[in-house]
């Protein structure tokens, strides 16, 4: 079968030329839309060493410790290591890992010794720190005894602790009823602590040192030993 051509009359013709013609102008010209370029886009660099280990540093100092954690101090005789139990006196536990984390202790000397009693420290090295820290925390109740190593926070009477320590270097039961609550103990190294250099014994000015820091004791008690740093292992 052959196919047949349609055959256009010249009405028809006519009818599709109007049709043509009457198309919008604005239409007929309306150039083809173009896509909108995007913008380049923005590479994320990721921060130098530095300011990621600061980072990490900061959210450490956040975190607290475990219930019970060690501090190891490294002083000019050489380190100890002492074990904190927060369910000793936890108000105690939880301002000395304070000062910890913010290097309140390093560069601190041993200003009082008293041989066969105590080892006593906590003014810092720097005037301005020992004023950042000196609002007192409440008491805990006494749950240890002060025995031999047993490490307590000093005080000047009822709810008066700050920062200064001490290291019993004998069993000093007669402080529980005062109301020194220990909050942890010297378990390596108590042979440092008991090499202290004790010869001014109780003669460096507590006052002088909270206003003039280590320049009061290096020139007047020179010998003195002293913590290079504390650290929470």
């Amino acid at each position: 079968m052959r196919k047949r051509l349609a055959v256009l009359t010249p009405a028809l013709v006519g009818l599709l030329f109007l049709a043509a013609c009457a198309r919008p102008p604005e239409e007929a010209r309306k150039p083809a839309e173009e896509p909108t370029p995007k913008p380049p886009a923005v590479e994320e660099k990721a921060p130098p060493p530095e300011v990621k280990k600061e980072a990490k540093e900061a959210a450490r100092k956040e975190e607290p410790s475990p219930n019970v954690f060690k501090v190891r101090f490294d002083t000019s005789k050489g380190p100890f290591v002492v074990e904190v139990h927060r369910d000793w006196a936890p108000l105690g536990a939880a301002r000395f890992e304070q000062l910890v984390k913010d290097g309140f202790y390093d560069g601190a000397r041993f200003f009082r010794i008293v041989p066969n009693f105590v080892v006593q420290f906590g003014l810092a090295a720097s005037p301005a720190m020992t004023r950042k820290w000196d609002k007192p925390i409440k008491d805990d109740p006494v749950t240890q005894t002060n025995r031999l190593g047993a490490i307590t926070f000093a005080t000047s009477g009822p709810n008066t602790r700050t920062t200064q320590l001490f290291i019993n270097l004998r069993s000093n039961a007669m402080l529980d009823s005062q109301g020194f609550a220990p909050f942890g103990r010297v378990v390596e190294g108590m042979d440092v602590v008991e090499k202290l250099y004790p010869g001014y014994g109780e003669q460096p000015d507590q006052d002088l040192i909270t206003r003039r820091g280590n320049k009061y004791l290096e020139e007047n008690f020179p010998k003195l030993d002293y913590i290079k740093k504390a650290t929470i292992l």
